[in-house]
């Protein structure tokens, strides 16, 4: 059966101008900034005017651990909002923008799929409003005033050995992850080393998705810390004096960008940290506007429940003061067969057995987010090889763990095919029965965070960490730090530290390799595992064939 590829589908789409979109929401012309006729940026001024307006309801997508199989769940959040809307909603969709890294590495775009996508596809998969530039010039423009400080005399005594500020790109190269810089003798400063991460885990990134306004941002900015002296004092942006002018680097980035779904509603997409080395939500900017805007949004947690949700209920929800309403975990047939063993090669023949060997890590992920005290159903996002035997057995499942699974069809049929969801959504939602809370208290030691995450998350048996990591923990505490909550950096793939134990395991440990320090974001990240903070690309990179057609258009992009 042959179907056309997301963007064939992107180009066909009937796209309304950016304004239409705006005034939608409420949004007059002059509070918008065009990037062209199908996407704008929502101005500071008029995101400020809304601060009396009552919240919408907010409603989470989340999923379980990513398989090879595809689970679909920036497709199911764009999918859902239609949803809402075509039951008489006013709904907003929030999800992250997409970094170049994957795009050209294995994982592809982040605008959904199918008749469930943000267009315009192609520039939000590429450049967009140039967010990321933003976001990259920012940090490394602090990385060079940090080494051009030392050249000039270091007056703030920075210990060369201790400057823990590395820089950023937006791409996958591991040839960059440990580097030594200013070789080539005097003139080129003093040699240390050092590295890059990809832009989606800088601090930076996780600042501009945790400020409210450019004068939070400025505010955390200067709070990074950026080195030590010889007897560990810290050295901050400010000290740097760098603060004020990254700020005016983001100060368009900070703003929302606005888009639209196939089904012309509106979209806010802004912001990008990963789920797997960094929070995995998109910015509190756009959440909090949507919410003054809609009755309902839609936002997605990157990756899995084990990751993405529970970024989103301990860091982003948590520093934000938001309240979600309902959260819906994706699964697919597909991915619960290979959970259970089976091939991708095979995943097109029925096997119920295997489902059901494969629903337990679907179980987990339901156990854990209702922990949060947050009602959920589970969207089944359907595809065309599915059978009835199969769909029942995820469905009865589901139902023993005292929740719903609904098939949806979105990605065949647009909001036609989850209008279901989109029902069961708003009975949840105004049910009343969310009771947020997050997982652990602020005043909870640093080191019992991290525990806590991996026992009543991830099910370890216990956290790996060496007495420098307890240490340093101890050190941050001391300095005031010891409120901040946990970023884990750990594999997308297992809720253990192996990408390769699929399913719920238990037993396993969960070993902590290091910590950093995020004091302008406002968290520690645990780094666990083998997890890099700079990816490589696979043997065959997506880049191998993207290009232009004879026509123009770009191929290859997905």
């Amino acid at each position: 059966m042959a179907f056309k590829t997301d963007i064939e589908i992107a180009r066909e789409a009937k796209k309304k101008p950016i304004m239409e979109i705006g005034a939608k929401l409420g949004i007059p012309a002059e509070h918008l900034l065009p990037y062209g006729h199908d996407k704008a940026k929502v101005g500071q001024e008029f995101i400020k005017s809304l601060a009396g307006k009552p919240d919408g309801k907010l409603i989470l997508v989340t999923a379980i651990n990513p398989t090879p199989a595809g689970e679909g769940k920036t497709t199911t959040t764009v999918g859902l909002g239609d949803g809402l809307n075509r039951i008489g909603k006013k709904a907003v969709i929030c999800i992250r923008e997409a970094s170049l890294g994957p795009n050209f590495g294995m994982k592809g775009g982040a605008a959904g799929g199918g008749m469930a996508q943000v267009v315009p596809m192609e520039e939000m998969n590429l450049h967009f409003t140039g967010d990321f530039h933003a976001i990259t010039s920012a940090h490394n423009l602090l990385s060079a005033m940090i080494d051009n400080h030392i050249y000039w005399g270091n007056e703030l005594k920075i210990d060369e050995r201790r400057v823990v500020w590395r820089r950023v790109m937006d791409m996958n190269d591991r040839a960059l992850r440990d580097i030594v810089v200013s070789l080539g003798g005097v003139s080129n400063g003093f040699p240390r080393q050092t590295g890059f991460d990809i832009t989606v885990a800088s601090e930076v990134m996780a600042i501009l998705c945790l400020s409210n306004d450019l004068e939070d941002l400025q505010k955390r900015l200067g709070d990074i810390v950026v080195a030590y002296t010889r007897d560990k004092k810290p050295i901050y942006c400010r000290d740097i004096k760098a603060d004020g002018a990254m700020t005016v680097l983001l100060k368009d980035a900070m703003q929302p960008n606005l888009v639209q779904t196939l089904e012309n509603n509106p979209a806010f997409v802004h912001g990008g940290p990963f789920a797997n080395i960094a929070h995995g939500c998109n910015s509190v900017i756009a959440t909090k506007t949507a919410l003054k805007l809609g009755e309902y949004v839609v936002t997605e947690a990157g990756f899995g429940a084990d990751l993405g949700a529970e970024k989103f209920f301990d860091i982003k929800c948590r520093k934000a003061g938001l309240k979600p309403s309902a959260a819906v975990i994706v699964a697919t047939v597909r991915a619960m067969k290979m959970n259970g063993g089976v091939a991708k090669a095979d995943l097109g023949a029925e096997n119920v057995e295997a489902v059901k060997k494969g629903c337990p890590n679907l179980g987990r992920h339901i156990a854990n987010v209702k922990s949060f005290g947050v009602p959920v159903v589970v969207a089944i996002n359907h595809f065309y090889s599915d059978t009835d035997a199969e769909i029942q057995a995820v469905k009865d499942y589901v139902a023993a763990q005292g929740a719903e699974a609904i098939l949806c069809k979105h990605w065949a049929q647009g909001s036609a095919g989850i209008e279901d969801l989109a029902k069961k959504v708003v009975s949840l939602a105004e049910s009343g029965a969310s009771h947020f809370a997050p997982l652990y208290p602020d005043e909870m030691g640093l080191f019992q965070k991290i525990e806590t995450i991996a026992k009543r998350i991830y099910h370890a048996d216990e956290v790996l960490a060496d007495k420098s990591i307890r240490d340093q923990l101890k050190a941050w505490e001391a300095a005031g730090y010891g409120h901040l909550p946990i970023c884990m950096a750990k594999t997308q793939y297992s809720f253990s530290t192996d990408p390769n134990l699929r399913g719920a395991p238990t037993g396993h440990s969960v070993p902590v390799r290091e910590v950093r320090l995020s004091a302008g974001a406002g968290f520690i990240v645990a780094i666990c595992g083998e997890i890099m903070t700079m990816p490589g690309l696979p043997k065959v990179p997506s880049a191998e064939v993207i290009r232009l057609n004879d026509a123009g258009q770009v191929e290859g992009l997905f």
